[in-house]
C-alpha cells in the first residue's frame, strides 16, 4: 500500500510566466528566467517553513521543474526531501518529451522519488491524438519500470465541444455529471495501453461514490497504487471540499495543490504588498492547513 504523499507543486511554467509575470508568446530572457527561479525559492521556502511548523516531512513532498526550480531540486535532494520533476513539455494539448529523446539523461541526472507526467486525455476526444500519447506514455511508463523509478500521472479531462454541450455549457454540470465516468474510462484505457503509475493524480471529485469508482478501477487487477487529489487552481472551499469527501477513500493517499496554496502570495509580492517573509508565512500556513486537514478527514 502505498503512503500518504502530500505534494506542493510548483512546476507550472507556461502558465506561471504569463499568469505572474505577463510573458507571453516568447521565452524568457536571462534576467526574467532569474526572477521567476526566484519566485519558486519563495515557495520552496514556505514548504521548508511548513516543515518547521509540523507538516510531516515523511510524507511532505515538491514538485518543481528543471528550467525554473534546478536549484530548488538539487536543495531537496541534500536535504532529504521528496521530491518530483515533470516530463512534459509545458502548455501544449497533446503530451510530448520536454526533452525529447534526451528526457531519460535528465531524469538521471537529478534522480527524482517521483517522475511525473501530465496528460489531457479524453477516452471521446481525438482518438489518433489519444493513440499518440498512449504510444509516447507507454515508453515512459517501461523506462520507469526497467529503472525502477515511481511514475506520478496527472490526468486530466478536458470536455469536449459535444460533451459541453450535453450538459448545456455548463463546465460545473460536467464535472459533476460526466468526468467521474469519463475518468474511470480513461484509466481503463491507459492500463490497457501499459501504462502503469504508482501514483495518479487526479482531479477533484464531488461524490464519495465517484473516488470509490476512480479508485476501484486506478487499483484494478491488484494494482498497488494510490491516487492524490490535485487542486486544478480553484479556490480553497472547493479543495477542502474534494479533500474532504475522496480522504477516507480506500486508495486515496493524499492531495497536490499549488496555485492555490502559493500564487495570491506572490500575486502580493510582486505587487509590492508583501514583503517576502510575509509571502512564505502564507504559503507555509496555506500548505500546512491542506496537511492538517487531509490528516484529520481521513
Amino acid at each position: 500500500m502505498q503512503h500518504e504523499l502530500y505534494v506542493l507543486p510548483f512546476d507550472h511554467r507556461g502558465s506561471f510566466q504569463e499568469k505572474l509575470f505577463g510573458i507571453k508568446d516568447r521565452p524568457p530572457m536571462e534576467d526574467e528566467t532569474a526572477m521567476i527561479a526566484d519566485y519558486k525559492k519563495v515557495v520552496y521556502e514556505g514548504f521548508l517553513r511548513a516543515l518547521a511548523l509540523g507538516a510531516p516531512k515523511e510524507k511532505a513532498a515538491i514538485l518543481v521543474d528543471e528550467q525554473f526550480g534546478a536549484a530548488v531540486a538539487r536543495d531537496a535532494q541534500e536535504q532529504g526531501i521528496l521530491f518530483c520533476m515533470p516530463v512534459e513539455r509545458s502548455g501544449q494539448d497533446e503530451f510530448d518529451f520536454e526533452y525529447e529523446d534526451y528526457y531519460q539523461q535528465h531524469i538521471e541526472d537529478f534522480d527524482p522519488d517521483f517522475v511525473k507526467v501530465l496528460v489531457r486525455y479524453n477516452p471521446e476526444g481525438d482518438r489518433s491524438m489519444n493513440e499518440r500519447q498512449a504510444e509516447r506514455l507507454q515508453m515512459l511508463s517501461e523506462y520507469c519500470k526497467k529503472a525502477e523509478r515511481s511514475l506520478l500521472f496527472e490526468l486530466l479531462v478536458p470536455a469536449t465541444e459535444a460533451q459541453l454541450l450535453g450538459v448545456g455549457n455548463d463546465k460545473k454540470r460536467y464535472d459533476n455529471e460526466a468526468r467521474p465516468t469519463l475518468m474511470v474510462r480513461a484509466i481503463h484505457e491507459l492500463h490497457l495501453a501499459g501504462i502503469e503509475p504508482v501514483i495518479w493524480k487526479l482531479e477533484g471529485l464531488n461524490k464519495r461514490e465517484d473516488y470509490e469508482a476512480v479508485a476501484t478501477q486506478a487499483r484494478a487487477n491488484e494494482r498497488d497504487v494510490g491516487i492524490i487529489i490535485l487542486g486544478r487552481g480553484e479556490n480553497a472551499d472547493a479543495v477542502r471540499t474534494w479533500m474532504q469527501m475522496g480522504a477516507s477513500v480506500e486508495g486515496v493517499i493524499g492531495f497536490a495543490v499549488g496555485r492555490t496554496v502559493f500564487m495570491n502570495a506572490l500575486q502580493s509580492m510582486k505587487a509590492g504588498t508583501y514583503a517576502r517573509e510575509q509571502a512564505v508565512e502564507e504559503i507555509a500556513k496555506n500548505y500546512k492547513g491542506f496537511c492538517d486537514l487531509f490528516e484529520q478527514a481521513k
